[in-house]
């Protein structure tokens, strides 16, 4: 039985069919996204999204869709369906779905009269190309297929209007035809394993609604050019392939380069294959490049993100070579930054204050998953460098206070931490002076510096001046941050300590070295057990503090206000089980076994076999924003690898 199987019920009810979404990505930036029904809902939806180099690298919705069509004795049943202006859902293929399987590959089953066709999809690795295999499992009668392609040929976050400028010209090749819609876009070709029919038959279809989009109190209305359509016939038992890509195919490759595809796949049979699944469609590989997406559908390469996911997305996975890329990768751009000031053009805010804190602690897990000797012997300069590089006050936004050694930022007129949202340009949360996280991580950094270069006396001086930092700012922090409610402040700014319970407290009593000690640590877990905890992970602000918004949604404006004040975020429960078992040991581990139900439980929801990028603060705790997000896949993959090396037989 499929870990993920949806019968015809649940699929033909669309209240609940049409909030289940579905990505494949191939590793190199593109991706294919949609509902359950293949009814897209966001202009972010698309068969073949692509990134564009030319156009910096932004993704570009090529493909919108392709709608199939059934025809037995002249009648034709389509199996598409689209929402046009209005609400008005046309054609309504929904009603011949009969299951929905995404064990392998996302698997379609229709049936229409005495028909039944399976439609399954794939991306093929590191290239932009998705092939679709039909097949016929039964017809009594000849049976003609017929596809339609709706051509988008925009940005993915912008939306199509009809228009005259558009290149309506198709260029014939082997088995299909190729189109390029404007001058500047690469050429889609489509293609058959089988020699297709063209009949011309071009047509702006208008008024095409994105309800997700009309929800988010976006523009939600497009045009998509439909310039024809293909048609086949086909036989019981028989298959075909189609093509989409930016370059041609010989279609007598189609069928093994579909086995070749299918053959590497991990089915999502657990809830760890489906995590391992979409750790993996976060992987960005751009020649002896790789980078990790912060998320989908509208995601980009960022340093914060990078480094807080990177050892979920690899080492829990069993990935190290993964791991040693991406870091390789993301810290060339990190010294560049360091050495020179020059930011990358790829990785964006690797200039934040906190992006060495967070590469530090990434580096400490690597040490953690391969020993001590093969961490200090790959990676021992890169965090002295940072190490230093900090402690010189060299960076430009992340200042030693001499006095105490803590770390102070300035954050009043732009974000510099995880808590980013903004509003007519200024911080929502304007984070400043002495942040909990930062110090934590800070004196995490030190100590864990000083431990790498242990034992050797090359190192001792390097180690002596870490560990003397650490000391130095131990006391000081507790008394800066941990208040008389028993938990720590959010951040201190001069005469101002935040007491809003934050989770950001989490981080500090989760890191391997913390300037508290067992009691202390364990205070602040209560507290946060107490007030942030959920199903989903934890709260971005307590339902007790001031300006608790539980829910993400309503006009941008709302959302950016809710966006930190309230919703849980899955990740933080990465350093939630950390502190957990620090304070309770073995004991705890049942207890986050069962907190990670909670996530289990989502495989089936939202973007399936993913983790949405927050949830609701409040019951029923409903996935919002981005569909499927690296750090929050990140960290509940690293607490499952926690369990599993507490409990081998996990």
């Amino acid at each position: 039985m499929s870990y993920l199987k949806f019968d015809k019920n649940l699929l033909i009810n669309l209240d609940q069919s049409l909030p289940k979404e579905m990505l494949r990505t191939n590793q190199a930036g593109a991706y294919h996204c949609t509902t359950l029904v293949g009814c897209n809902t966001r202009k972010q939806h698309g068969l073949l999204v692509i990134p564009i180099p030319e156009m910096g690298n932004k993704a570009h919705v090529l493909l919108s869709s392709l709608d199939e069509t059934v025809i037995q004795h002249g009648a034709p049943f389509n199996l598409g369906i689209h929402r046009y202006r209005g609400g008005v859902l046309s054609p309504n293929g929904h009603k011949y779905i009969r299951e929905f399987d995404c064990e392998s590959v996302p698997r379609t089953t229709y049936r229409v009269g005495g028909v039944i066709l399976t439609k399954e999809k794939i991306f093929i690795s590191h290239e932009n190309r998705i092939l679709i295999r039909y097949t016929l499992v039964e017809a009594h009668s000849a049976t003609t297929l017929r596809f339609r392609p709706f051509l988008a040929f925009r940005e993915s976050n912008s939306l199509c209007v009809a228009n005259d400028a558009i290149n309506r010209a198709l260029v014939p090749v082997e088995n299909g035809v190729a189109s390029c819609l404007y001058d500047g876009f690469p050429t889609l070709y489509m293609q058959f394993s089988r020699k297709p029919v063209w009949v011309d038959e071009p047509n702006w279809y208008n008024g095409i609604e994105y309800v997700k989009d009309l929800e988010r109190g976006v523009p939600y209305t497009e045009d998509l050019w439909v310039p024809g359509y293909f048609e086949i016939p086909i036989k019981k038992g028989e298959s075909v392939i189609f093509s989409a890509g930016i370059s041609e195919v010989k279609p007598r490759s189609l069928s093994k380069m579909y086995e070749a595809e299918i053959a590497s796949r991990t089915p999502r049979t657990s809830f760890y294959n489906c995590l391992k699944n979409a750790a993996k469609q976060f992987y960005l590989k751009d020649g002896d490049n790789m980078y990790v997406i912060s998320g989908y559908p509208w995601g980009v390469v960022l340093a914060r993100n990078t480094f807080m996911a990177v050892p979920g997305l690899t080492l829990a996975i069993d990935h190290r070579a993964d791991f040693e890329k991406i870091i390789d990768t993301a810290s060339r751009a990190l010294l560049e930054f360091m050495v020179s000031g020059r930011l990358s053009e790829r990785i964006h805010g690797i200039d934040l204050p906190d992006i060495p804190l967070w590469a530090v602690w990434a580096l400490q897990q690597y040490a953690r998953t391969v020993g001590t000797e093969e961490a200090r012997e790959r990676y021992f300069d890169l965090v002295a460098s940072i190490l230093d590089f900090i402690l010189d006050n060299r960076h430009p936004n992340l200042q030693v206070d001499q006095t105490n050694g803590l770390v102070r930022t300035i954050g009043t007129s732009t974000p510099v931490s995880w808590m980013n949202s903004t509003l007519n340009g200024r911080p929502v949360i304007p984070r400043s002076g002495y942040l909990v996280e930062f110090n934590a991580l800070w004196y995490n950094a030190l100590r864990f510096g000083a431990s790498l270069a242990e034992g050797r006396e090359d190192l001792e001086k390097s180690a002596a001046r870490w560990a003397a930092a650490a000391d130095m700012m131990k006391e000081p922090f507790v008394e800066t941050f941990l208040n008389d409610g028993g938990y720590l402040y959010d951040y201190v700014d001069g005469a101002y300590a935040d007491p809003s319970v934050r989770p950001n407290m989490a981080v500090a009593i989760g890191l391997d070295y913390s300037p508290l000690d067992r009691r202390q640590r364990k205070s602040v877990l209560d507290v946060v057990t107490r007030e942030l905890l959920t199903p989903k992970g934890l709260r971005s602000l307590s339902p007790k503090s001031y300006g608790y918004r539980p829910t993400y949604v309503g006009s941008p404006e709302e959302r950016e206000l809710a966006l930190h004040q309230g919703p849980a975020r899955p990740w933080l429960m990465g350093f939630y089980a950390d502190a957990y078992l620090r304070v309770f040991g073995m004991s705890g581990v049942s207890y986050i076994d069962r907190m990670l139900i909670g996530f289990e439980d989502e495989m089936p929801n939202g973007c399936i076999g993913s983790l949405s990028q927050l949830y609701d603060g409040n019951p029923p705790f409903s996935g919002r924003g981005a569909i499927s997000h690296a750090t929050n896949v990140a960290e509940v993959l690293r607490t499952l690898r926690t369990l599993k090396r507490l409990t081998p037989d996990y």
